[in-house]
């Protein structure tokens, strides 16, 4: 083997130690955790200690009480179920709109003359003053509280839709006219993969609406429905299902939170970007 040969750097396969392995998995997984594990125990804390009463502050103790008793009795089954699929119609729907709608507006100046202001103003308007306009619309059905949650997904998608296409190089789309790309190719290739990432941001933001919209949609003749149990508990008093309600869709939060993250980090993976140190 020539002198030349000897000198050239040798390849080496660096394995992740079971150490490293272990403290990522610490800090991706377990880490995030310890402010609400903090949280439970505080609430714990001051409910043993009694500073404040049982009837404004139940203890975690009983909370899951009253969860495994709505559990028993096929309510809480039941109103997961109702819950999820009202806000699992009004997401997708909610969110083909303001796609649609998002791309029409960042492509086209004539889209965003006639799409923006009216969707910029609807931005403004609480659920609390579009249920009494639903309930004539649309009555006080299914329909009513399906189309409430859209209305509050489509907002965050459109905009977050609209400024991602617009955020886009415009030397990319006048490449693709110079080259007669067809236009629906420009839309999807460039447009809306440009769009992308700000569109994901804006699934997140439309998806914790989605669950403020469902509580709003469900105080209306629901007779199912994790706000229906909300509501009854609030009449007659009952705030360990209150707290049992409130920590429901807070988890529920945080998986569909996570699930957009999942599906992120599955298109995204070409995106690198600063994830803290």
């Amino acid at each position: 083997m020539s002198a030349e040969t000897d000198t050239l750097p040798q390849a080496r396969i660096v394995k992740a130690s079971p150490r490293r392995s272990g403290q990522s998995v610490v800090r991706g997984v377990l880490l995030p955790w310890l402010s609400p594990v903090a949280i439970l125990f505080l609430w714990w804390g001051v409910a043993a200690t009694g500073l404040v009463g049982p009837k404004a502050l139940p203890s975690p103790v009983e909370v899951v009480a009253a969860g495994w008793e709505l559990t028993l009795n096929g309510r809480l089954p039941q109103a997961l179920v109702a819950s999820l699929a009202r806000v699992l119609a009004g997401t997708i729907i909610g969110v083909a709109l303001g796609l649609v709608a998002g791309l029409l507006a960042g492509y086209y100046r004539a889209g965003q003359i006639v799409v923006d202001k009216p969707l910029q103003m609807l931005r403004a308007v609480p659920f609390n003053a579009l249920v009494p306009l639903f309930i004539v619309a649309f009555g006080i059905g299914e329909w009513m509280k399906v189309s409430l949650i859209a209305v509050g997904v489509l907002v965050p998608i459109y905009l977050n839709t609209f400024a991602g296409v617009r955020n886009v190089d415009s030397k990319l789309v006048e490449v693709g006219l110079v080259y007669r790309v067809p236009r629906r190719l420009i839309a999807y290739r460039i447009l809306f993969l440009g769009a992308l990432p700000s569109i994901l941001t804006g699934l997140r933001f439309s998806l914790a609406i989605a669950w403020i919209a469902l509580v709003t949609s469900e105080t209306v003749n629901a007779n199912a429905g994790i706000g229906y149990i909300l509501a009854q508990a609030q009449r007659f008093v009952r705030t360990d299902q209150v707290f049992l309600c409130i920590v429901i869709y807070a988890l529920l939060g945080i998986l569909t939170d996570y699930l957009v993250r999942l599906l992120e980090a599955r298109l995204l993976a070409w995106r690198k970007t600063y994830d803290g140190r």
